[in-house]
């Protein structure tokens, strides 16, 4: 929440990545960028892979998207505008309220 005014939680690249993922169940979110902009609306483009696909499971650089573990990262917010929003783009000193979540130490991280 912001100090003079309500602001959102996620940023709206997030909330397109989330919209993305829920639109295509058998897709994984690996990033997203922004496309452009005008007065009233902005566009991302949301990069989405089939993880089950053959060509993916063969290349060495995608094949970790098959990995159960990496199930709804958008939803989670392990993709990089995820990780932006939950200040975990920095390490050491400054971040100590942030680590493991934007959850622990009291709520302070944000």
């Amino acid at each position: 929440m912001g100090v003079n005014r309500m602001t959102a939680g996620k940023s709206l690249q997030r909330i397109a990545e989330e919209r993305a993922s829920v639109k295509y169940p058998n897709m994984e979110v690996l990033n997203s960028y922004w496309v452009g902009q005008d007065g009233k609306q902005k566009w991302f483009e949301v990069i989405l892979v089939d993880g089950h696909h053959p060509s993916i499971k063969a290349d060495r650089n995608l094949a970790w998207l098959n990995n159960p573990v990496h199930r709804g990262r958008a939803e989670r917010g392990k993709t990089s505008a995820g990780r932006k929003g939950r200040g975990m783009m920095h390490r050491g000193k400054g971040t100590e309220k942030t680590r493991p979540s934007i959850r622990s130490h009291g709520n302070l991280g944000k």
